[in-house]
């Protein structure tokens, strides 16, 4: 089982970052699919997740409206869209697959990637 993550790096704010990540080794369609951030000094945190069909995606409530999350299952992957970017969003990004559902609490997730980090900075 792998998740890679990609796509991070350094964002200017107001600016924007596309992470995608690359899921192998499991059935992708069965999972529900979550990204988590992890800030400095900060213990990690949800951040968006959706269920396998790709329908019903949500979002914690610091980054609606800025962040859209996107699955396509023919390429095992997802993706988030990162807009707005504010430096409190500074932070390694984990995407993590759950079996049959696709929940807001870490503990839940069955698989984790290593995490992309990103950073924003004037």
């Amino acid at each position: 089982v792998q998740l890679q993550a990609f796509g991070g790096g350094l964002a200017q704010i107001g600016g924007f970052l596309r992470l995608s990540c690359v899921a192998s080794g499991f059935f992708f369609d069965d999972y529900g699919m979550g990204w988590f951030r992890r800030a400095p000094g900060k213990e990690r945190e949800f951040v968006s997740a959706v269920t396998w069909s790709g329908g019903s995606p949500y979002y914690a409530d610091s980054v609606k409206g800025r962040f859209a999350i996107s699955r396509d299952n023919a390429k095992n992957t997802v993706d988030l869209q990162m807009n707005s970017l504010k430096p409190q969003d500074t932070a390694v990004y984990y995407c993590a697959a759950q079996k049959g559902l696709a929940s807001r609490s870490p503990q839940d997730y069955d698989h984790w990637g290593k995490g992309t980090l990103v950073t924003v900075s004037s």
